[in-house]
């Protein structure tokens, strides 16, 4: 199985065409053409879990976060992308992303959310021209509940070590709206498609004022409300090819800690 044959998988249900202009998914490092040994899935590369990689013999990494966003102007070691970037290649480790492009897809990353949240009735809170394609979801729980009681459920579900939210939470949660990653610059579109929550990561202290006597906003963390990406990637691969060898990186940690 090729390395390529792979990343085709993924590219079928998030195809690069859906990233946004700034983003830079798809193969980083490596040949195409490579064998695949098998895939360490990680929501992000660090220099641990190439570690990892190397010691597992698994010689393709899948990122949801690219490790490359802005051109290298020189590969010397200095930084720990330069560094991995050397060492991916000595060590023949190719490196994929899907970034955007699976945040847009249908049955990415924000329906994934809606799905551990148990929402139904979800569509496309920012929906490109298909209606089928587009950042976030907007879907009800199938009872209305406690405004609390959401926000806890939802600590549980994520581990989340700190929910930040703002709004009145003496008002019944039934319509959620959610976009994995940093997305609090929709919560317009999050009000005017009815959510009584909008659920994101990377909420800014100024993003709650003038807002949140419409909506509450719920800032789960961005590792957090993206930590399941994982689970697309490895169900999109198995799918197709069962017997390949998929795992989860041991090593991955969310970089912020909670005191």
């Amino acid at each position: 199985m090729k390395i390529a044959e792979v990343t085709q998988m993924i590219e079928a249900v998030a195809p690069l065409g859906l990233q946004e202009g700034w983003d830079n998914c798809g193969l980083q490092v490596g040949d195409p053409d490579g064998e695949a040994t098998g895939a360490l899935l990680c929501l992000d590369v660090t220099e641990a879990i190439l570690d990892e990689a190397i010691a597992k013999g698994l010689n393709l990494i899948i990122t949801h976060h690219p490790l490359i966003f802005r051109g290298l102007k020189s590969i010397t070691g200095k930084t720990h992308i330069e560094r991995i970037v050397m060492r991916a290649i000595k060590n023949g480790i190719a490196i994929y992303s899907a970034h955007t492009n699976m945040d847009s897809a249908w049955g990415g990353v924000s329906h994934l959310i809606a799905k551990k949240m148990g929402l139904v009735d979800v569509e496309v809170l920012c929906p490109q021209a298909d209606a089928q394609s587009g950042l976030g979801v907007v879907g009800n729980l199938p009872c209305e509940e406690d405004a609390l009681h959401f926000l806890t459920r939802v600590k549980e579900i994520f581990n989340v070590g700190a929910i930040r939210y703002g709004g009145d939470t003496s008002r019944p949660v039934r319509r959620v709206a959610i976009c994995g990653g940093a997305g609090v610059e929709f919560v317009g579109n999050a009000i005017a498609q009815g959510a009584d929550v909008y659920v994101t990561g990377d909420v800014k202290y100024h993003d709650f004022q003038g807002v949140t006597d419409s909506i509450l906003i719920a800032d789960i963390g961005h590792y957090e409300s993206e930590y399941y990406t994982k689970e697309i990637f490895s169900e999109i691969i198995t799918k197709k090819i069962p017997n390949f060898a998929v795992q989860y990186a041991e090593l991955e940690k969310n970089p912020i800690n909670y005191l």
